[in-house]
């Protein structure tokens, strides 16, 4: 009798396999199969939509950093709603429309709107300064220079405007101009007789809507910010330090003037003191795609992304970011702890 083999062979295909060696194989092919698939999940990256509020003034460079941004991240879908900062925080407010970043113009918006209910941190990215702008259609754009030009504003035959001070930092930014102008001119109710010739339809909810009417000859003159002025190839004057709000050495300067704009809460008021213009950005709390929020500003507060963009465009960043205090940037993800330093 021909003695059985335990160690059969199997033929397929024309190949000959062991049991044992073919169990391995199975083994060692799945085994490849799990790894592979981890690692596609553990590196795939964020995906899905990404929304954030930022201020209009932001909304070149962001445009630039959205590109980059998909480019690296093609999953992602970033959807930006630009608008005066104020008006930004009070979406998330009042409105309750799901947001994942806000970034403002003026970092103590989020201070005094957004923290501690809706965000626990507050990024210091960028500054920047106040100019007034205008083209070669513009009223005595032949003659206007950082001597003369509140004299130009009061003519009667001058259309020039700025932004609401409630809704825009710009806004309220833009009437501090005037009244640190008026103090260090000497010129006493200059500031009054500036807004004198400034009706309200003048008044607009945000200050980049001001360069449509700059480019096409409806208004003369416009208060926006250098960096603004210098992206879309304006026409500006340059004010000096102790009055274009661009300098933080002259913060002591700066704080005495102040603009009441609307409060918190509906039909209450806040006060606004003057301040350098520096700019915030922070990640809210419920952020309905936290993912994508933090690798973004992973990037935006990066040297060479998002900050080098700033810098290109006017804009001059803070390298590195700034928060200030230790106990704020405990809060911040481990991802951006890198990226700022405790600085007030």
């Amino acid at each position: 009798m021909t003695r059985r083999h335990t160690n059969f062979n199997i033929r397929r295909k024309g190949i000959t396999m062991k049991p044992r060696h073919f169990l391995r194989s199975t083994m060692l092919f799945l085994l490849c199969t799990a790894i592979v698939s981890f690692s596609t999940l553990a590196f795939a990256g964020p995906s899905g939509t990404l929304t954030m509020f930022h201020a209009g003034s932001l909304s070149v460079p962001f445009e630039a950093m959205e590109k980059a941004f998909e480019a690296k991240y093609p999953d992602v879908d970033l959807q930006r709603e630009a608008a005066g900062s104020q008006n930004c925080a009070r979406k998330i407010t009042d409105l309750g429309k799901p947001c994942d970043i806000m970034a403002s113009a003026d970092y103590t918006v989020i201070d005094k709107l957004l923290i501690p209910g809706h965000a626990d941190w507050n990024v210091r990215f960028a500054t920047n300064q106040l100019v007034l702008c205008y083209t070669d259609k513009s009223a005595y754009a032949d003659k206007v220079n950082a001597d003369n030009w509140y004299d130009i504003l009061q003519k009667k035959d001058v259309v020039w405007g700025h932004s609401d001070p409630n809704l825009d930092p710009c806004g309220y930014r833009s009437l501090m101009v005037m009244q640190l102008a008026e103090k260090a001119l000497k010129k006493p109710g200059l500031y009054q007789g500036l807004l004198a010739n400034r009706p309200k339809e003048n008044i607009r909810p945000k200050s980049v809507e001001l360069i449509s009417l700059l480019q096409t000859g409806n208004m003369d003159y416009a208060w926006e910010y250098l960096s603004v002025a210098v992206q879309h190839n304006l026409k500006y004057v340059v004010l000096p330090d102790e009055i274009n709000l661009g300098n933080y050495k002259y913060d002591p300067t700066y704080q005495e003037v102040f603009v009441e704009v609307t409060g918190k809460e509906p039909g209450s008021k806040m006060i606004i003191k003057g301040q350098s213009c520096t700019y915030g950005v922070t990640l809210i709390k419920n952020a309905p795609n936290r993912e994508a929020a933090i690798a973004f500003l992973q990037y935006m507060l990066s040297p060479e992304g998002g900050l080098k963009i700033l810098k290109e465009m006017g804009q001059p960043p803070f390298i590195p970011c700034r928060v200030p205090t230790a106990e704020m940037k405990k809060t911040l993800p481990d991802e951006l702890q890198q990226l700022v330093e405790v600085k007030d």
